[in-house]
């Protein structure tokens, strides 16, 4: 890898100015060691990139074969794939697996394809694992375990791109045509100071927590004042990690010589996750109990009620009925990996490195 200080590391981030991709590429510009990155994101360029002189944007989608050459000239290092459509777009599954699952592969492929090319970072999901009724609040799944199908498109979609990953790389390992270190992150929901205050994001932190309001949409009041109560199913569960732990994750795994050719990992940090009551007291509100169909009816009728707008697709009310609880200490245990924020700070704490964006 090329750690020459007087020209530097080339990144390449796919999803530039989606909340991760973007976090990564202001962090890392600040790095001596890091001469360019290149942004690469069918979303106009962010703001905060105008005036970064380390930062070069490409507006492109993955999947539409116009940014290849543009980026094979630039001959980059490391490649940091978080390029993703997460919500599910109404009645366009076709389009969404073409960006999705093909523009993946087409990263994948180009990583791959050039020899500058040492190391791959791939985002992918605890969500594969699978929301079942049998799941429980005390079962912490290892990546030893089984991604399974799901009803749920993101999911699914993330375990079909996570399985075809790891078919090409073990493929060109056959045939001796692959030196590229993979990293492949499975992070559980991803918050912090600059997720809730610099960008107003449709979730179910948001709607929870009421940062909904005052957006001049109808749809965000509606949800709202759905969610004056917290409602709480029998197994509500969620994890949280910190938006600093994620960058430092990636941080550890770019820059830092390691052992491993094909590696996985949890992203959750240790301590208790958070429980329905947990949520309701963050945020100040009293708890509903609900069961799992009531969440089943709500969702399908907002779904599509706004046609997608509120983001409630086939069988993501699973998630927020069956609990998917996952042991993030593997990267703690092989690379001595240190998480800063249990889930509950990640949740209700300011503190970061944009905790400046809190206080506004």
């Amino acid at each position: 890898m090329n750690t020459d200080t007087k020209t530097g590391l080339v990144l390449f981030i796919t999803g530039g100015a989606g909340y991760v991709g973007a976090m990564l590429a202001e962090q890392f510009s600040k790095r001596p060691d890091v001469k360019e990155i290149i942004c690469l994101d069918k979303e106009a360029e962010p703001e905060i990139f105008l005036t970064n002189p380390k930062i070069t944007y490409i507006r492109a989608n993955t999947s539409d074969g116009t940014w290849q050459e543009k980026v094979r000239a630039k001959k980059p290092d490391i490649v940091v794939h978080t390029a993703w459509q997460i919500r599910e777009m109404y009645g366009d599954k076709e389009k969404q697996w073409k960006w999705n699952v093909d523009g993946s592969q087409a990263i994948f492929n180009f990583a791959f394809s050039l020899p500058s090319v040492k190391k791959l970072i791939y985002f992918s999901t605890v969500a594969s694992y699978g929301s079942y009724p049998e799941n429980t609040i005390d079962h912490f799944f290892t990546e030893a375990e089984p991604f399974r199908k799901t009803d749920y498109l993101y999911a699914e979609e993330k375990r079909i791109v996570e399985e075809n990953l790891e078919k090409t790389f073990k493929e060109l390992k056959e045939k001796a045509r692959v030196e590229t270190q993979v990293f492949i992150i499975r992070p559980a929901a991803i918050t912090g100071p600059r997720g809730r205050y610099a960008r107003i994001r449709f979730g179910l932190q948001s709607a929870l927590s009421g940062s909904l309001k005052g957006q001049k949409s109808f749809v965000y009041d509606m949800v709202s004042l759905m969610v004056s109560w917290v409602p709480v199913t029998p197994k509500w569960l969620r994890q949280y990690t910190h938006e600093d732990d994620i960058t430092d994750m990636v941080g550890l795994f770019s820059f830092n010589n390691l052992k491993g050719d094909y590696e996985v990992f949890n992203a959750a940090p240790p301590g208790p996750a958070v429980l329905g009551p947990d949520m309701a007291k963050a945020v100040g509100k009293k708890m509903l109990p609900i069961q799992p169909w009531m969440a089943r009816l709500a969702f399908f009728w907002f779904w599509h009620i706004t046609r997608g707008r509120i983001p409630t697709s086939k069988g993501s009310w699973k998630g927020y009925s069956y609990p998917i609880a996952v042991d993030g200490s593997k990267i703690t245990k092989q690379y001595g990996f240190k998480y800063k924020y249990e889930s509950g700070e990640a949740f209700v704490k300011t503190a970061g490195r944009y905790e400046a964006d809190a206080l506004k």
